[in-house]
């Protein structure tokens, strides 16, 4: 059986009701002591699962870089209460900066699976828990050469896990050529999808053969364009934005589906202008990085809605609360745009409760401003 075939036939039994197009790297909600805030990832879990069935944890914006080994058991093992019984599937990201530390990690992942599960193979305890895959990027180093990324990436698919790859510059600094993707795409049919964090899009718009290698857009901005349903060249979007807006996200791809495609730009439009503006609020901010900064401040805005200046600002890894400033600032903006929900998604100190976070209304256009790295 060709590689092409083997990978379809591994998609299929991963996503027996279809891949997602729609993927979210999750935040990771924390209480002012520090804590895993695990009833607010559960209901925030619950709010998304309409219209994402896909999620990546930990990735940057859940802070994933900065969590320790235990940090991630202890995410994980909140998640995946929460996303069983939702039946999301569950990308577990090993953000690790070489090859040997991603081994390891992996190693000990899949043994605290099986130990969760009572289940001695891998595969079948990642199944379990509706764990469809690892995700890894290259390397870090500048200097790294395509055979240097091609090997530690290869040494990894060697494991024959499912395994996302994360085109993540920002962090890395290096990017996988066409070729060189193109390449363990030929050679390892576990490796199932790729996010392009990038915002050059080097490997789709070379329309290199990556043999079924399903492939999503992690940049922000000119959403209805990037997937083929738009005329683009992605599968989907995996995207910080949808910790926030994926109800507007998933409404957007349904119209493109439609045929209606100038209501699909306008909705993207939208969208952008929201996550433009948060991007600029938090840019420069000393804790946590700008994905996470942005989209916590949005999820708040989306959670308690008009009332959400009443809250405490969120939390970033640590406890160390946003400026409420922040919040203010976005808050203009998304009610400006329409996509200001009348009640949010989190009971308020006023009483009020809102079912989903839902909004409505009309914006304007946006741009480009950046990807989940």
């Amino acid at each position: 059986m060709s590689v092409a075939r083997q990978r379809r036939t591994l998609i299929d039994v991963l996503f027996p009701a279809g891949m997602p197009r729609l993927w979210c790297p999750l935040l990771t909600h924390f209480r002012p002591d520090g804590g895993l805030d695990a009833s607010r990832i559960a209901r925030h879990l619950e709010v998304l699962s309409p219209h994402v069935r896909g999620i990546l944890v930990p990735g940057s914006t859940g802070e994933g870089w900065d969590l320790s080994d235990a940090e991630v058991r202890d995410l994980l093992a909140v998640v995946l209460d929460a996303t069983q019984p939702l039946g999301i599937s569950l990308l577990i990201g090993v953000l690790r900066h070489d090859a040997a530390e991603m081994l390891e990690v992996i190693r000990s992942t899949t043994d605290w699976l099986c130990a969760r599960t009572g289940v001695s193979a891998p595969r079948a305890a990642m199944a379990r828990c509706g764990v469809v895959g690892l995700t890894v990027c290259p390397p870090r180093g500048a200097t790294l050469g395509q055979d240097a990324l091609y090997a530690a990436l290869a040494d990894v698919l060697s494991l024959e896990h499912p395994t996302a790859i994360y085109q993540l510059p920002q962090v890395t600094g290096n990017e996988l050529s066409p070729e060189t993707a193109a390449r363990l795409a030929a050679e390892y049919a576990n490796f199932f999808l790729l996010k392009d964090t990038s915002g050059e899009d080097r490997i789709v718009r070379s329309r290199c053969d990556l043999q079924g290698v399903f492939t999503v857009r992690g940049a922000e901005g000119d959403y209805a364009r990037w997937v083929k349903s738009g005329g683009g060249p992605y599968d989907g979007l995996l995207l910080s934005s949808a910790n926030g807006l994926a109800r507007e996200l998933a409404a957007m791809l349904q119209l493109l589906d439609q045929g209606r495609a100038d209501e699909a730009r306008r909705e993207s439009d939208r969208i952008a202008e929201v996550v433009h503006a948060c991007f600029g609020i938090v840019t420069g901010h000393p804790a946590a990085n700008p994905f996470t900064n942005a989209n916590k401040i949005l999820d708040h805005i989306m959670a308690f809605g008009r009332h959400c200046l009443r809250e405490p600002a969120p939390c970033v890894r640590g406890g160390q609360r946003l400026p409420i400033q922040f919040v203010e600032r976005a808050l203009e903006v998304v009610a400006q745009c329409g996509l200001l929900p009348e009640r949010g998604y989190i009971p308020s100190r006023t009483g009020e409760q809102g079912r989903d976070g839902g909004s409505a209304g009309t914006g304007s256009a946006g741009s480009d401003v950046g990807s989940e790295p």
